[in-house]
């Protein structure tokens, strides 16, 4: 008998993913790996003809830090961004290796450090890229967004004022970041919980170079264990998403709270996995207006 759960979230899933990719405006690169890129996306709509610069929303995707996913099957949410108003730009990084290893049932989660290395290059690169692509973009009111594994990222982006200070070179930076805000979608946020409930397959331990350094590099990646940050910080999250459960989002929250800092949870009740990347669902005007209230 199928699982109706299992069920609900292919539907969803296929839903998300059928809206054809969106080509951005212009690309530009923060690196010399292929995947060091950054695709800019210019505001359409009404906002867009406003006399002024407008907020730049930075996308980082998801996909369980795995090489089969890329940030193309995020252009559709991108797109619906631009459609309001928004400059948005959408980062590559590089990912996990495409083939399994070391026992594997599917391919790797991530690359250490260099996922890393990329989300923080990258956004040290922004201002300037986007002053090129994006003249109406405006880098000081900007909002940070990721999805699942992408909103472990954009997490983690926003803490890196508060990394150990023996952390690799160019991840930690002197003061807090210029951001307005991270809204994080269904992240894997707390990967002592995302752990315990075998999220994605343990990809929390693989991105940290599986069992034997969890324990050694969860102070330099985990969200959870990099609080308080001072940055405004929302996370939305569907009550029904049997891929990063609520569980996850909760512990990110409670771990929040524990160090002093307050981060808004919005949960959507039947909602899973994939509406809040896809443009045809509610959950995705949700996601809209929680990233709208930080950046305007």
């Amino acid at each position: 008998m199928t699982d109706p759960a299992v069920e609900r979230d292919a539907a969803e899933a296929a839903s998300a993913f059928s809206h054809p990719p969106v080509a951005p405006d212009a690309t530009a690169a923060y690196g010399e790996h292929p995947d060091q890129v950054v695709d800019f996306y210019a505001p359409r709509g009404e906002r867009a003809c406003a006399p002024r610069s407008v907020p730049l929303v930075v996308v980082l995707h998801g996909g369980a830090w795995r090489a089969p996913y890329d940030r193309q099957h995020i252009t559709p949410f991108v797109d619906f961004l631009a459609r309001q108003g928004f400059a948005v730009a959408n980062v590559e990084y590089r990912r996990g290796s495409s083939l399994p290893h070391q026992g594997a049932e599917g391919p790797v989660a991530g690359r250490w450090p260099e996922t890393f290395d990329d989300v923080a290059a990258a956004m040290d690169a922004l201002p300037e890229l986007a002053s090129g692509c994006l003249p109406e973009a405006d880098p000081r009111r900007m909002v940070l967004t990721g999805h699942s594994a992408g909103g472990h990222l954009a997490l983690w982006a926003a803490a890196r004022h508060v990394l150990p200070y023996d952390s690799p070179s160019g991840w930690r930076l002197p003061s807090p970041p210029l951001l307005r805000g991270v809204v994080a979608l269904a992240p894997i946020a707390d990967f002592t919980v995302a752990q315990e409930l075998g999220v994605c397959g343990g990809a929390s331990a693989e991105l940290l170079g599986g069992a034997s350094g969890f324990d050694e590099r969860r102070p330099y990646a985990d969200p959870a264990a990099l609080l308080p940050t001072g940055i405004a910080t929302a996370v939305v999250q569907g009550r029904s998403d049997i891929v990063v459960p609520e569980a996850v989002s909760e512990a990110y929250v409670a771990a929040a709270a524990r160090a002093g800092e307050m981060v808004g949870l919005t949960l959507l009740d039947g909602v899973g996995h994939f509406p809040l990347i896809d443009p045809a669902a509610d959950a995705c005007a949700v996601v809209s207006e929680e990233i709208a209230q930080l950046a305007w």
